[in-house]
C-alpha cells in the first residue's frame, strides 16, 4: 500500500511537470526521494532515461586529475569532497546524488517510505562482496548507522543527517531505530519525519565501511567494496588508484588500470601549465576567468548549474557580531549582483542571503533585498563599532579570494572599517568554523531542507555561523516532516525569512561549476558536488 501511494504522489508530480509547474530536475528529485527508482520517474514523464557509453567502454588506461590530497581522516569527519573522491575507489555508498537531481540506489538496491516518513525500508543489494572475501549484509549497514548517528564525536556530521535515530540523552543511536529485518533487509525508524534522510545516505561523509573499521586512516586498511585499492597517498603531493585485480566488483564498471591524483595547489594557472603540458587529463574544476582559458586551448568543457555557493558568514558567538545590527549593516553595505560579477565573473546566480536555492524544489522567492550603505554604516556605528576594525577571512583559492575582495570593497566604499585576510587552504581549514567572520564553500544537496538541517540548527557540527534561533529550529522540524515540496515551500518561506532578518550571512551567488578534459574519457563530466565517479570513467574506444 505505501509504495503504491508513494506512486501516485509521483504521477501527480508528473502531471505537474506537464503542465510546466516545475522542471525535470525538481521532478526527478521529488519523485526518487521516497523511493520511485529513476528509470520509472523518467517513464512517468515520458522521457528516455539518459545512459552512459557502457558498450564502448574498454578496460586500461591512465586517468590524471589534479585534486588536493588533504590529510586523511575517518569518512564520517570528512568535511571536504576530496576525501571522498579518492576514497570513492574502494567505498561505496547507500545511495547516489545524480547529476539530474535524482537520487538512486547504489548498496541499498531500492526502499519503501511509510505515509509520514517516520519508516524507511532498504532493500540491501545482493550478491557484493568486500574486497576481504566477506559478504556485504544488514551487519555492515547496522554498523555504519550506530558509527554515523554518534553525536559525541566531533567533527561528525552525520550525527545531524540522521538525527532522528539517536537517543536525544545519550547521541548514540537509539535501541531499535535500525532493525535488521534479514541479511538483506533493514528498516530505519525514525523518531520524527525525515523526508531527507535518502538523500543524505548519498552525501559524502556518508560512505560505508566494513563491520570491522574502527575509526583508523582508511587507506591504511582499505577494506571495502570498490574496484581499486589506494597505491600510495602522499598529503599535498599526489594519490593513486589501481584496479584490483582480485575482486570481482559488484557491477559493470572499474574499468582503468589507474588513476593518479596530482595536488598541483589552488592556482588555476598551474592547471593550465599542466594541460598544455600533457601532465592531466581532467581538471577536477575550472574556476572563473580560467573557464575561457580552458576553452580556449582547445580542451572539453562541461558545466551544471547548481547550489553550490560561498557562505560568507558571521559567528555570532564573536564580537562584535554578536550584535544583529553590525550583521545588518554589512549586508546592507554588499550588493550581491557586483559580488556576483566581480566574484566569479557572472557565472551564477544572484543569492539571496538564505542559502536556499532556485534549484531546490522547496525554494521560496522572497522581495528583493535592500541594498542601502549608508543606512548600513549608520546601524554599525549605533551599535557603537564605528571605528571597530573588523577582519574578512578566507582561503586563497582564486574566486573565494575575489568574491572576499569584492565584499571587503564594498565595506570600505561604505566607510567600513574592514581588514582582509587570505590564507593557505593547509591554514585556513584547521579552524574554518572558529573564524569571527569568513568564508566558507558550500557544496549542493538535492533538498534545501538538508542545507538547513546541515548548517543553521542549533548546535549542529557544521553550524559554523553559531546561529541558534528556537522558532527557525520548530520549523526545520515541520519542513522535515513534509514529502510535498509545495507544502514544504510554505515553511521554508519562513526559514528563509529569519535567515534574512537575523543577519546571518553574505550569500550573494549560486555557482554554476565547470571543469575540463583533454576528450580521451568518457564521462568525466562535472557533477554538482565535484563529486567523481571513478567506476564510470573509461577510455573512449
Amino acid at each position: 500500500m505505501e509504495h503504491r501511494k508513494i506512486h501516485r504522489a509521483a504521477r501527480l508530480y508528473a502531471e505537474e511537470y506537464r503542465a510546466g509547474l516545475m522542471d525535470r530536475r525538481e521532478f526527478l528529485s521529488r519523485a526518487t526521494m521516497l523511493g520511485v527508482s529513476a528509470s520509472a520517474a523518467y517513464g512517468l514523464i515520458g522521457v528516455a532515461m539518459p545512459t552512459q557509453a557502457r558498450a564502448e567502454a574498454q578496460k586500461g588506461g591512465t586517468l590524471r586529475v589534479n585534486m588536493e590530497t588533504k590529510a586523511m581522516k575517518d569518512p564520517r569527519l570528512w568535511d571536504w569532497t576530496e576525501y571522498a573522491n579518492f576514497c570513492r575507489g574502494w567505498l561505496d555508498y547507500l545511495t547516489l546524488f545524480n547529476r539530474d537531481g535524482s537520487v538512486t540506489g547504489s548498496l541499498v538496491e531500492s526502499w519503501e517510505a511509510n505515509d509520514d516518513a517516520t519508516q524507511y525500508t532498504l532493500n540491501l543489494r545482493q550478491g557484493v562482496k568486500w574486497n576481504n572475501g566477506d559478504d556485504f549484509g544488514a551487519t555492515d549497514v547496522l554498523h555504519n548507522f550506530e558509527r554515523w548517528a554518534d553525536g559525541n564525536v566531533e567533527g561528525n556530521s552525520m550525527a545531524s543527517r540522521v538525527e532522528g535515530l539517536q537517543d536525544p540523552d545519550s547521541k548514540t543511536l537509539r535501541d531499535g531505530a535500525v532493525e535488521i529485518v534479514d541479511d538483506h533487509t533493514v528498516r530505519l525508524n525514525l523518531s520524527a519525519p525525515d523526508i531527507s534522510i535518502m538523500a543524505a545516505l548519498s552525501d559524502y561523509p556518508a560512505a560505508v565501511v566494513h563491520h570491522s573499521y574502527n575509526g583508523a586512516d582508511p587507506v591504511a586498511e582499505p577494506i571495502g567494496t570498490g574496484a581499486y585499492l589506494p597505491e600510495s597517498y602522499e598529503v599535498g603531493v599526489k594519490g593513486v588508484l589501481v584496479r584490483n585485480p582480485d575482486h570481482d566488483y559488484w557491477r559493470e564498471g572499474g574499468w582503468l588500470d589507474r588513476i593518479e591524483f596530482l595536488d598541483l595547489g589552488t592556482d588555476q594557472s598551474a592547471l593550465v601549465a599542466s594541460a598544455e603540458s600533457d601532465e592531466i587529463d581532467l581538471t577536477y574544476r575550472t574556476d572563473g576567468d580560467y573557464v575561457e582559458v580552458f576553452d580556449s586551448i582547445g580542451w572539453e568543457s562541461s558545466d551544471v548549474v547548481t547550489a553550490n555557493t560561498l557562505a560568507v558568514r558571521f559567528n555570532e558567538l564573536a564580537a562584535p557580531f554578536d550584535n544583529k545590527d553590525v550583521r545588518k549593516g554589512i549586508q546592507l553595505a554588499v550588493d550581491n549582483a557586483v559580488v556576483l560579477e566581480l566574484g566569479i565573473g557572472g557565472l551564477g546566480l544572484i543569492g539571496e542571503n538564505h542559502h536556499v536555492c532556485p534549484v531546490h524544489p522547496e525554494y521560496a522567492e522572497l522581495p528583493p533585498m535592500a541594498f542601502d550603505p549608508a543606512k548600513g554604516a549608520e546601524m554599525i556605528a549605533a551599535a557603537g563599532h564605528a571605528d571597530t576594525e573588523l577582519e574578512l577571512i578566507s582561503v586563497d583559492t582564486e574566486w573565494q579570494k575575489n568574491t572576499c575582495d569584492s565584499v571587503a570593497s564594498q565595506l570600505r566604499d561604505a566607510g567600513i572599517n574592514i581588514k582582509r585576510t587570505v590564507l593557505p587552504g593547509a591554514t585556513f581549514w584547521n579552524d574554518w568554523t572558529k573564524y569571527p567572520f569568513s568564508a566558507t564553500e558550500w557544496g549542493p544537496r538535492p533538498l534545501g531542507i538538508q542545507i538547513m538541517a546541515l548548517a543553521y540548527k542549533s548546535g549542529a557540527a557544521w553550524n559554523e555561523s553559531a546561529f541558534s534561533n528556537a522558532e527557525f529550529d520548530s520549523l526545520l522540524e515541520q519542513g522535515l516532516a513534509i514529502a510535498d515540496a509545495d507544502a514544504r515551500r510554505e515553511i521554508m518561506a519562513k526559514m528563509e525569512k529569519i535567515l534574512q532578518d537575523e543577519g546571518v550571512l553574505i550569500q550573494a551567488y549560486w555557482r554554476s561549476v565547470f571543469n575540463h578534459s583533454n576528450g580521451k574519457f568518457a564521462n568525466v563530466d562535472v557533477h554538482p558536488f565535484y563529486q567523481l565517479d571513478l567506476h564510470d570513467i573509461h577510455l573512449k574506444a
